[in-house]
Order: structure tokens, then C-alpha cells, then sequence
């Protein structure tokens, strides 16, 4: 076993950073992502500015208040510059910043759509193996393509607010259907009432087969803590209800999946080199061949490189 396993299974923060530092620059780390943990993720997204870290925050709190090592990954979007994390969610958690139980780590998208980092997943692998028991998954803000939260976390907070256009909102890019637990943040705001009718008309209207989840609806006033206990005792209700019904095992095959096809397409393009792939590209836009034309005789070229060096190992 590496330095770095064994520093980073005894939960050394420093090795936690540099672990996960590596990941970001495109390294492996297979013999540290093959170790065991039981941590339960929760993604927390919504649309921009409906109070996400300030919950956060709270929620985290909370959890530390029972006793529970809290591991926080806040995606933020990249600069077009130097491709950094702009948003600085550890500045709006300095409660936690001092807390040893807690972890915190700003994640650039880096230009990745789903709403988070590539590493993203493997970042939390690395705070689950270290010890952390609840890990959080802050994405960067909710839109058409920023669901993929839904295939990693186990628990899907979605944070909405009044006064954001709540029936728009709502609908967008069908959030309310990953939703594990529905908050209206800001619930002191005028048209509170409205936004919190309509997202529980919202999931009524959701078809619900016998024994399935029933999405909460909770109200919050993050910035206060109003509510936050209610937001917490609807998370554990649904770690619950995914380890009795089985369901957990499902949510962690599809976040399995996630990391296999990105591994997958990482692999195939570092197989196919700059130059094959650069060159693939110029003849995809001149329209010289169809994409999925031009991806088949990539494929078979690596099976023929393939068989080469098996044949050439072979003679040797």
C-alpha cells in the first residue's frame, strides 16, 4: 500500500488535499479509489442565488452537532482565464473553517457541463475512504445540462426561492423529477406562500407508485436556520428509505457507471493522441465525414494498433 493510501485511510487532511489536487491535474489514483466507505453523498443544487451555500452551511452544522465528519465539495464555474474556481464558497463557510470534523474543497468545473468538476466523483471517493460519513456536492447552479448530480449522489437536495419565476423554475430541465428532497429557501420573502403551493401541486401531480419515495417539500430561512432541522431529518428519512428498499445499491451502480464512461472516454482519447484526434476534428468540420463515421474508424484503428503490438510482443 502507498504513502499516500495510508495517509489518506488514516484521514490526514493534507494528504486528503494532495489526493485530490492529483485527480484534478488528470492523474490516477486506482489503488486509492479501490478502497472501501460507507459515506452517504447528498447533492445540493438549484437555480443561482437561492441561498445553496448559506443552507450548506447550516447543514453542515447540524450534521456536526451529532457528532458526524462532514466532507463538503463546492463546484464552482471556471474562470475563461486561468480556469480557477471564482466563487469562493470556503469565504461563506467560515463557521465550519476551523472545524476538524469538516472538510472543504472548492472544485472547478474547468469547462465540464453536468454542473460539476470531472473529478467530482473521484474527489468524493477520497473523502469517503478518508473517513468522512456525509459528504456534500455543491454544484455550480441548475440548468438543461446540470443534472448529473442525479447519477452520483444519493440524496438530491433541490433548493428553489421565491420571486425567481417559480413556475419556470421549477419545471426547468425537469429538476423536480431528480428531486429527493424539494427546500423553498427564503421562505420570509413576499410570494413564499405561492412558490410552496406550487411546488407541492408539483409533486402531487408526480406519479407515485406504491412504495415509492414521497418528495418532501421543506421551507427554510437559511441565513437564520429556520427549517435547516426539517432539511436534515428529510435526508436521513431518505438514506433510510434507500437502504430498506434496496434502492441505495441502484443509485451507486448509475454513480459507478458515471465514473466508468468517464474513465472510458479519458483513456480513449489519451489512446488516440493530439495529433489522430486534432486531424479527426478538421475532417468532421469540413464535412469531409459523418462523426459517428469518423468515431468507427478511430476505433478500429486503435483494435488494429492493438493487435499489432500483440502480435510484435509476440515475436519477441
Amino acid at each position: 500500500m502507498s504513502e499516500l493510501v495510508r495517509e489518506v485511510l488514516s484521514g490526514d487532511r493534507r494528504a486528503v488535499a494532495r489526493a485530490i489536487s492529483l485527480l484534478e491535474r488528470g492523474e490516477r489514483l486506482d489503488e486509492l479509489m479501490a478502497q472501501g466507505g460507507h459515506a452517504h453523498l447528498v447533492g445540493i443544487t438549484g437555480p443561482p442565488g437561492v441561498g445553496k451555500s448559506t443552507l450548506l452551511n447550516h447543514l453542515a452544522l447540524a450534521y456536526r452537532q451529532r457528532g458526524v465528519q462532514v466532507g463538503i465539495l463546492a463546484v464552482d464555474p471556471s474562470s475563461p482565464f486561468g480556469g480557477g474556481a471564482l466563487l469562493g464558497d470556503r469565504i461563506r463557510m467560515r463557521d465550519l473553517a476551523r472545524d476538524p470534523g469538516v472538510f472543504i474543497r472548492s472544485m472547478s468545473t474547468r469547462g465540464a457541463v453536468g454542473g460539476l468538476a470531472l473529478a467530482t466523483g473521484e474527489a468524493a471517493r477520497v473523502l469517503e475512504v478518508a473517513g468522512y460519513e456525509v459528504i456534500f456536492v455543491e454544484t455550480v447552479g441548475a440548468g438543461q445540462d446540470e443534472l448529473a448530480i442525479a447519477r452520483l449522489a444519493h440524496t438530491v437536495v433541490v433548493v428553489q426561492a421565491p420571486g425567481l419565476g417559480d413556475e419556470v423554475q421549477a419545471l426547468k430541465a425537469g429538476l423536480i423529477q431528480v428531486a429527493d428532497v424539494l427546500v423553498l429557501n427564503k421562505a420570509d420573502r413576499a410570494g413564499a406562500e405561492r412558490a410552496l403551493r406550487i411546488l407541492e401541486e408539483m409533486v402531487e401531480s408526480r406519479p407515485s407508485p406504491e412504495g415509492a419515495w414521497r418528495v418532501p417539500v421543506v421551507s427554510t430561512i437559511a441565513l437564520d436556520g429556520t427549517g435547516v432541522a426539517k432539511v436534515v431529518f428529510a435526508i436521513e428519512a431518505h438514506r433510510a428509505y434507500l437502504e430498506q428498499s434496496g434502492k441505495r445499491r441502484a443509485r451507486e451502480v448509475a454513480a459507478a457507471r458515471v465514473a466508468l464512461e468517464a474513465a472510458l472516454q479519458r483513456s480513449l482519447l489519451e489512446r488516440l493522441g493530439s495529433v489522430a484526434l486534432g486531424d479527426a476534428v478538421e475532417r468532421v468540420a469540413a464535412r469531409e465525414v459523418s462523426p459517428h463515421a469518423e468515431a468507427e474508424r478511430l476505433l478500429d484503428a486503435l483494435a488494429r494498433k492493438s493487435a499489432d503490438e500483440v502480435l510484435s510482443g509476440g515475436d519477441d
